[in-house]
């Protein structure tokens, strides 16, 4: 087994390691104590903070983020094939071919159950089974 090529990463892990130990020792020699009331309160964007930081959202504003992670995960995926395109051949089109084509069912999917809609829609409801049914 030959170890030679090994040697570069020992060391590189080494310094990273020993960079890291010595900002946080020089951090805590050097940094600021002072515990004053101002230092504790949450500060964003120069706005102050009104009300619990406990406040609901509603699940929309979590739904269009996960859809948006979604959406551009595929997008690094398709653009990494397209950089691959002549490697991958027919085989590699058809395979992406399929994916683009879940991708969009699941576009279609989530448009037809509203998953995309912002405003209060009208639903029309029917009785099955005894149990409401949205349409």
């Amino acid at each position: 087994m030959h170890l030679q090529p090994l040697w570069p990463f020992v060391i590189y892990t080494l310094a990273v390691l020993f960079i890291t130990v010595s900002i946080i020792i020089t951090s805590y020699f050097l940094g600021q104590r002072h515990r004053e009331n101002e230092m504790e309160e949450p500060y964003e964007s120069g706005i102050v903070s009104t009300g619990s930081a406990r406040m609901r959202f509603d699940v929309k504003f979590y739904m269009i983020a996960m859809f948006f992670i979604i959406f551009d995960l595929e997008a690094v995926f398709v653009f990494a094939w397209a950089v691959a395109l002549i490697e991958t051949g027919w085989s590699g089109y058809f395979v992406m071919l399929i994916f683009i084509l879940v991708l969009f069912t699941m576009m279609v999917y989530l448009w037809r159950i509203g998953a995309f809609e912002w405003g209060s829609r009208k639903r029309k409801t029917t009785m099955a089974r005894g149990h409401r049914v949205y349409l």
